[in-house]
């Protein structure tokens, strides 16, 4: 197995159980009018999943469309974090700068997930 495919896994599997042990600074960033608890919830649950299919060839390509797919529907909490830092609690501890440079992350994350997932 391709050490970035395992990194890919560990670093969705990681980031989705971070949902459960830490909600609080994913709720702050989830946009209205999304319920926070239920969103988290679900997109944590979504991260461990993709993040596990990846890992076997019989469920790659089902991993693959996940991940892109929660990249894309996640991507709105990164805008509103980035439009509306005083709106959100701790958000003006980042640099507004840096705010905005999480944005292009998302296509990135969607071509490693692409990449490693191809056989």
């Amino acid at each position: 197995m391709r050490l970035s495919r395992t990194a890919l896994a560990a670093f969705f599997s990681f980031a989705g159980l971070m949902h459960f042990v830490r909600p609080k600074p994913y709720e702050a960033i989830t946009p209205p009018p999304f319920p926070k608890k239920q969103s988290v919830a679900i997109s944590g649950v979504a991260e461990i999943v993709g993040g596990l299919a990846v890992l076997h060839p019989a469920t790659r390509r089902a991993g693959r469309w996940w991940l892109i797919a929660l990249l894309l529907a996640v991507f709105p909490a990164n805008v509103w974090m980035a439009t509306s830092p005083g709106k959100i609690p701790g958000a003006h501890r980042f640099p507004r700068w840096a705010l905005w440079a999480r944005l292009p992350l998302q296509p990135l994350a969607m071509v490693w997930v692409w990449r490693e997932t191809g056989d």
